[in-house]
């Protein structure tokens, strides 16, 4: 008997996401010391970072919010509106690993020949207005990161999004879920079958570089998707072989996002995969159907 499976090839394209982390990650080093700090009197960086530090030890207090505190103040003593321009302005100046400019054209291009439809996401403890005016900020789907409170003068005057490692994981289940919005707390809490979710976690790739990713790192790769440790220098290799060892990660790769690097072609097998998994999901469930089909036909006969 010949069985119709249907028409795969009309099914809606699978979306897979990209997430990555933004610091260490796609561009080396802290955006802020690309000009901004610069800006702000420290001519070297280190020096803004070690009163941070002490001023969140001193206070007990989470070290991100102390950032963003530290350059709303250092702004105020230079005599300089922290506005949203301001600071979109400095994003302008941040440099990138190699392959990154071109890193999204490629990796878009190569899934739409395959039928999948890719969306990036950024999910960073750095300054969203920043991000915002950096050279790949369309690329992104939605820019999950820290960001400012304005004044009606247009200043900076309070955080209104921290972003520490919780509010990572958080954002993830905000892309599983299909939800934009960061001030939502009621859709992200309410239960959804997991075949009903937009971006299921075995569809998403998470690229990050540090302590704060781990948490990231892990559900992604606890939930069937792929989790890489990216490394700019001996120190952050050291921490993503140690990630890899220890079972967090699923690739350890050099910052290298060039069309001919390592991490190019492991991202290219993984979407392939998703494809053919997806595709065979596709059928099973066809199959199914046609199988259900047949038997309620038979039943009705007798």
């Amino acid at each position: 008997m010949f069985l119709f499976l249907g028409n795969t090839m009309n099914s809606p394209l699978p979306t897979v996401a990209l997430v990555y982390d933004f610091d260490g990650t796609l561009a080396p080093g802290n955006m802020q010391e690309f000009g901004l700090l610069q800006a702000l009197g420290y001519n070297n960086p280190n020096d803004f970072w070690n009163i941070c530090d002490q001023l969140a030890k001193t206070n007990d207090a989470s070290g991100i919010a102390i950032v963003m505190y530290a350059i709303q103040a250092a702004a105020q003593r230079a005599g300089l509106q922290c506005t949203r321009v301001f600071l979109r302005e400095h994003g302008k100046s941040v440099q990138f690993f190699p392959g990154v400019i071109k890193w999204f054209e490629h990796i878009n291009t190569y899934a739409a020949q395959i039928g999948i439809d890719v969306k990036h996401y950024i999910n960073s403890s750095g300054i969203k207005e920043m991000i915002e005016g950096c050279a790949i900020a369309k690329a992104f789907e939605r820019i999950y990161a820290c960001s400012y409170l304005y004044d009606s003068q247009g200043d900076a005057c309070w955080p209104a999004v921290v972003v520490d490692y919780t509010k990572k994981t958080q954002f993830l289940y905000k892309i599983n879920k299909g939800i934009r919005e960061v001030s939502d707390h009621v859709r992200i809490n309410e239960f959804v079958p997991s075949n009903q979710r937009p971006v299921p976690f075995e569809r998403m790739i998470y690229f990050g570089d540090g302590e704060t990713d781990v948490p990231c790192m892990r559900t992604i790769k606890a939930n069937g998707g792929h989790s890489f440790a990216v490394y700019g220098n001996e120190k952050k290799r050291s921490l993503a072989q140690q990630l890899l060892a220890e079972g967090r990660v699923n690739f350890a790769c050099a910052a290298d996002y060039t069309e001919e690097g390592e991490m190019m072609v492991i991202v290219k097998r993984i979407l392939d995969k998703i494809k053919a998994d997806y595709t065979l999901s596709q059928h099973e469930a066809e199959n199914r159907d046609t199988l259900n089909m047949f038997t309620a036909l038979g039943d009705s006969l007798e």
